[in-house]
């Protein structure tokens, strides 16, 4: 278990990881030291084709961190806007990647931006990347939800980083599981789902789901999943 509220966690690393440590500030790293360049295009890549990114669309980051990902996907598009509930990554987001009106971000648990947010309308597509398994189920269903009753103009969203419940055991070393572990959305990976509990879950918001692993040369590519929404027919 967390021994302290997520976001806190996170405000706290800010503060203890070198102001350029982006990749470190959010934790997307491999023993320690952050991803490389290789990885970040990988991920990148995948949510670009995962809701086939035009020019023209304008990408919501539910869950965006420090922006430094989000920056890169934006400016494969019209731009868009970041949202996540850390006080300390999101000053780190205005501070280096901010460029309103094209690039902006805001302080906000996403549940409650995707209920209150005064112009769902503009967005055309969304991502979570790594962050949706650490919502609790309640506020998990919430969130597909909303996304998909009030942001009506948005035809594609990409949850990536999913951990698969059918292959724990390709993470776990022996001895290091604990029994229910994969059910805790505040343990160190978040909530584990097959693809069929995803599918089911997503459904009963109005998504159709499909699924893609990243190339094997992705660091997490052998126990995760990305999670593709589009609205049913």
């Amino acid at each position: 278990m967390m021994a302290k509220p997520l976001n806190e966690m996170y405000d706290e690393l800010v503060r203890n990881c070198a102001p350029d440590d982006f990749w470190g500030q959010v934790k997307r790293t491999v023993g320690g030291k952050p991803v490389s360049e290789e990885q970040v295009e990988m991920i990148v890549e995948a949510v670009a084709a995962a809701t086939a990114l035009k020019p023209e669309d304008c990408m919501l980051d539910l869950c965006c961190g420090n922006g430094a990902l989000s920056t890169r996907v934006f400016a494969l598009c019209a731009g868009g806007h970041g949202v996540d509930f850390s006080e300390q990554l999101i000053n780190v987001a205005k501070e280096h990647f901010e460029d309103a009106p094209r690039e902006t971000y805001q302080l906000s648990d996403v549940v409650e931006f995707l209920k209150t947010c005064s112009d769902p309308g503009r967005f055309t597509k969304a991502f979570c990347y790594g962050s949706f398994q650490y919502l609790p189920q309640v506020m998990a269903g919430e969130f597909l939800a909303e996304l998909n009753q009030r942001f009506v103009s948005v035809s594609r969203v990409c949850i990536g980083n999913v951990p698969d419940k059918e292959r724990m055991k390709a993470f776990f070393r022996e001895g290091a599981y604990v029994e229910g572990i994969e059910d805790q959305h505040d343990s160190a990976i978040g909530i584990w789902r097959t693809r069929k509990e995803f599918s089911d879950l997503a459904a009963v918001a109005g998504w159709r789901t499909e699924f893609r692993t990243l190339p094997e040369g992705y660091y997490a590519s052998h126990y995760r999943y990305d999670a593709i929404l589009s609205r049913g027919q």
